[in-house]
C-alpha cells in the first residue's frame, strides 16, 4: 500500500471513529442534547495526529461535519462548529509536538504537557467556536452560555485526558506470564464492577476507586490504568445523564462530575508516567552498574595477565 492510499485510508478510518463515538457521546449529553461531559471523538482527534500526523485532519473534520449535521444544525453553524472541532486538535497536536511530547507517556514532562497544552489548553478553541455558534444559531440564549461552555471546555478536555492515552498506550503485543495476565484482567473486572456501584449508590463512597486505579498504575502503568480510567469516567457520565451521581442541578453535577473525572485522569495519568520514568531509571542505573563490572573485571584481568608475564621469564 502505498503512501497516499495509506493515508486515504487512515483519514476514512479516523472520521468513520469520530461520529461512531460522538454518537455514544451524545447519548450522554447534559446541555440541549448536544453537549456532553466526556466527548471521546476529540480523544481519538489527538491520538490520530500525534501518530499519523497533521495529514490526517480532513477525518476529523469530516467526522465532525458529519456529526452536526444529522443533529439537524443548520449548516452555517455545522461549519462553524466543524472548524472549531478541527483547529482545537490541531492545535493540541502543534503544542504537543513543539515541546517534545512523546506518545510513549513514560515521562513526568509528557503527561504534563497532555494536561495542560492538550487538554486544557488546547479545548478552549473548540469551546469558545462551539459556544458561539449555538448562541448566534439560536440554540442557546444568553443566560445557557456560561454552562454551555464549560461543559464545551471540560467534555473536550476529558475526551483528551480519558481516550488519548489509551489510544496511544494500547499494548499492541502485551505478553506476560498468565499469573500477571489473571492479575490485570481480575484488576478491570473489580474497577467495572466497583465503579457501577460508587456511581449509582447513594452512599457516595466515589473514593474507593482510587486503590484500583493506584494498584494498575505501579503494577501495569498506562496498559491498565488508562482502561481503568476509561470505565470510571464512562460509568460516571452515564450515571450523571441518568440523574443519579450527585444531587442538585446541573452545574452542582457536573462540578462533582468533572472533579471525579478530572481526578481519575491525572491519577492514573501522572502515576503511570511517574512510574514508568522510576522503572527507565532503575534500568539505567542496572546496565551501567554492569558496564561498571564488566570494565573492573576486564582490568582485572588484564592487571593478572601482567604480573604472570613479569613472573614467566620469555623463553
Amino acid at each position: 500500500m502505498n503512501a497516499a492510499l495509506r493515508t486515504a485510508v487512515t483519514i476514512v478510518a479516523v472520521a468513520i471513529a469520530y461520529f461512531a463515538t460522538a454518537q455514544v457521546g451524545l447519548v450522554l449529553a447534559l446541555v440541549e442534547g448536544q453537549v456532553t461531559p466526556l466527548w471521546l471523538p476529540t480523544g481519538i482527534a489527538v491520538a490520530a495526529l500525534l501518530v499519523s500526523g497533521r495529514r490526517i485532519w480532513p477525518g476529523i473534520t469530516l467526522g465532525a461535519f458529519a456529526t452536526n449535521i444529522t443533529l439537524g444544525a443548520p449548516v452555517a453553524s455545522a461549519l462553524l462548529i466543524t472548524t472549531g472541532n478541527t483547529a482545537a486538535p490541531l492545535l493540541a497536536w502543534y503544542l504537543l509536538t513543539r515541546f517534545g511530547f512523546r506518545p510513549a507517556l513514560d515521562r513526568l514532562k509528557d503527561a504534563l504537557l497532555l494536561v495542560f497544552a492538550g487538554a486544557l489548553g488546547a479545548m478552549l478553541v473548540s469551546a469558545l467556536i462551539g459556544t458561539a455558534a449555538l448562541r448566534i444559531g439560536g440554540v442557546v440564549g444568553w443566560s445557557d452560555v456560561p454552562a454551555v461552555m464549560s461543559v464545551w471546555w471540560t467534555g473536550d478536555a476529558m475526551g483528551v485526558l480519558v481516550f488519548t492515552p489509551l489510544l496511544l498506550t494500547l499494548p499492541r503485543h502485551w505478553r506476560a506470564p498468565p499469573a500477571r495476565m489473571a492479575e490485570a484482567a481480575v484488576l478491570l473486572a473489580a474497577t467495572a464492577v466497583i465503579a457501577s456501584w460508587v456511581t449509582t449508590s447513594g452512599s457516595r463512597l466515589l473514593f474507593l476507586v482510587f486503590p484500583m486505579l493506584i494498584w494498575a498504575a505501579l503494577r501495569f502503568q498506562h496498559a491498565i490504568a488508562a482502561p481503568c480510567a476509561v470505565i470510571l469516567s464512562v460509568a460516571a457520565v452515564t450515571s450523571a445523564a441518568a440523574g443519579s451521581f450527585a444531587t442538585g442541578d446541573l452545574p452542582t453535577t457536573m462540578i462533582v462530575l468533572q472533579a471525579f473525572n478530572g481526578s481519575v485522569a491525572l491519577t492514573g495519568l501522572i502515576l503511570s508516567a511517574i512510574t514508568s520514568e522510576r522503572d527507565e531509571a532503575r534500568r539505567t542505573v542496572e546496565h551501567a552498574c554492569e558496564q561498571l563490572a564488566d570494565t573492573v573485571a576486564r582490568y582485572r584481568e588484564e592487571g593478572v595477565r601482567e604480573r604472570l608475564g613479569r613472573l614467566v621469564p620469555p623463553a
